[in-house]
Formats: structure tokens, sequence, C-alpha cells
């Protein structure tokens, strides 16, 4: 059965350009084009699609503002398609937290070119979003009694230990949730999400501000210090490296690994080599296989491993390529993970005290 696609842009040339790239795929088809969030209200309850391509900026209501009562009144999966997502990508920071699946931009070149050339990136987004898990969203405290996690109670622990976190599909949510629990004398922590340059800098700003930790988007060659958290930029790898006694980061724009740059496999691969019994891998949601052989050469260079269970992701694939091929210790539940992540570092301090 073919996924079926309705359209909301309030462009005429973007809904024709749309409807050209999606039924040309053999397992989709649009259902119907919207001007406008009023139009697309009445197109949803005669089509009932499976997916929605949503534009930011159109006339009667604004996008936001329709995807926010969407999301609440009739959750389903959404991929926001707008020229806004990349000239103000604290909207889309904003979508993606009202609980659309992925985005992609509109093509900088001339519109019709570009959107063509776009075909297989929009076509594989629509297909993800059609398999997501789509969950109303539901606001994460710091903890449940309102603080955060304890803190590790070693400084040895806190400046020798790392976390190595990495994430695709519906992971700017989960980091998110996993990052607010964390107490602010956490081990330094580097993160890849697979996320396209010029919405980086905009998703670490917006982290840094909800979290108790510092985040930034990593530069490459700074100190990896605890209670800071360092992401992987658009551009380039990010790797994690040895300066003497320190660790380091290190940016690299290598090809692609499994399509992707930033890749998991990269950050996990490195950390392997360079920390070993050290770091705490974390895989959250994310399609596809890209982190499951770095995180097994994290397991195997004496990390121990987490992986998010297939209820809590919005995509169940690259957790569950980790924990197919043996690279996790546990599988949890996201809201768990920061807690079993913090009591795992505060039982390695324990038993360095003890020898």
């Amino acid at each position: 059965m073919k996924i079926k696609v309705l359209i909301v842009d309030d462009s005429a040339l973007i809904r024709g350009v749309m409807k050209e790239i999606i039924n040309s795929q053999p397992d989709m088809e649009v259902v119907g084009a919207a001007p406008d969030p009023l139009v697309a209200r009445e197109l949803i309850k005669q089509t009932n699609p499976d997916v929605l391509t949503l534009d930011v900026e159109m006339p009667k209501m604004d996008g936001l503002d329709f995807l926010e009562r969407l999301m609440r009144l009739r959750p389903m999966p959404v991929v926001m398609v707008s020229s806004l997502t990349e000239k103000g990508s604290d909207i889309t920071m904003r979508a993606l937290e009202f609980g659309a699946v992925d985005f992609v931009t509109k093509p900088k070149m001339s519109i019709e070119s570009g959107m063509l050339e776009y075909t297989n990136l929009i076509a594989e987004k629509i297909r993800i979003a059609a398999r997501a898990n789509i969950k109303p969203r539901v606001k994460v405290q710091p903890h449940s009694d309102g603080t955060t996690l304890a803190a590790v109670h070693s400084t040895f622990v806190s400046s020798e230990k790392l976390i190595i976190i990495g994430a695709s599909t519906g992971g700017t949510e989960a980091i998110k949730d996993f990052l607010v629990q964390l107490p602010p004398d956490s081990p330094g922590i580097l993160i890849t999400q697979h996320m396209p340059e010029g919405f980086t800098r905009s998703f670490a700003n917006r982290l840094d501000k909800l979290c108790r930790i510092s985040v930034k988007e990593a530069e490459g060659g700074e100190r990896v210090l605890p209670g800071h958290a360092y992401l992987a930029p658009g551009h380039s790898h990010l790797l994690l490296v040895r300066s003497g006694a320190n660790y380091m980061t290190k940016l690299d724009q290598g090809p692609p690994v499994n399509r992707h740059r930033p890749s998991v496999d990269v950050l996990f691969n490195s950390a392997a080599a360079n920390a070993g019994k050290n770091a705490v891998g974390v895989i959250l949601t994310g399609m596809g296989r890209d982190g499951a052989a770095g995180m097994l050469e994290m397991r195997r260079a004496g990390a121990y491993n987490l992986a998010q269970d297939e209820a809590s992701c919005v995509v169940f694939g690259m957790p569950k390529e980790a924990i197919a091929i043996g690279a996790t210790h546990e599988v949890a539940p996201l809201h768990e993970l920061p807690k079993r992540v913090m009591d795992f570092f505060a039982s390695q301090g324990n038993r360095a005290m003890r020898v």
C-alpha cells in the first residue's frame, strides 16, 4: 500500500514540484495539496494522509501554530519543508519540539531544478516519517522531584569519564530530554546528531539555555571538560582525541560515513580508540545503522553502552542495530537513561575509592 502524502504550502510552484517528486516514487502518492492550514484541515479529514509535508510561512495561519494544534488534536507524522527552516533555524528547533519528525530545506538554487535534485532526500524523509512512532510530546522535567540527578561524587570520575551520544531522526528532542536531567558537574559529553550545516549551532544554543550543563557546537581543539557538552557541527565529523593527559575535540571534513557527515560511527570509533573503559556510549532514536559498529568497538575497548528502547524511540533503527550485534549492555526507556548513566559512574567511583 502506498504512503499517502498531503502537501501544505502556499506556493503553487512548490506544491507542483513536491507533487511531481512524491508521485515519481513507486511507494508513495499525493492525496491532496493545500495552500494554507485551513484548507489542509479539511483535506486531512477527507484523505486521512499518512504523512504531512508542511511549510512554515503561510497565509491565514502560521505553520508552527498549525503544527502545534495538529500534534495536540490529531498527532501524525509531519516533515517540515520550508525556506525559513534554513534562514531561521530556531524555527526548525521549535517545529521539532512541537512534534515534527524531521525537516528538509528548500533548495538555494532555482526552485524547480533544486527541488528535483532533492528528490531522494525528500522521499527518504517521508518514508522514515511514515514509520515513525508518533506520540504527544510530554515535557521532561529535570528530575521527577524537580531536581537534577545526583552529582558524581568523585573528582577523578568526573574529570576522566566521558559520555558519548549518537542520534538521528527524533534525536533533537531525545538529546534534550537526556541532557536536561544531568547535574552541572556531569562527565564531559560529545554528541553527534545527524543534522545539516546551519542548524547545529542553533540546536546547541537552545540546549545551552535549557540545561544545567554548558552546551556548544564543537569548534575542534577544545579540551573536553566536565559539565560541558560538545555537539558535532553539521559540516564535519566530530572525534575524541588525546593530548597528553587531556581529552580534546577534533573536527574532520572527510567523506561521509554511512552516508552521513557528521557520522556517529566516526565519533564512537574515536572514543573506542582514545577513551576505552572511561567512556559510556549512548545510542538514541534514529533511522539506519550509523553508530552500531562504532558502539561495538567501544564495548570491545571496555566502554559501557546503553541504548534507547523501542517504545520511547521515534524511529527504532540505530538502537535496534546496535542491540542486534551485541554492542549494548543495557536497553532502557529514554527517561531512565540519564539516571542509569550517572548510577554507573557513581558505582565506578565507589569501586575506585575502595581500591
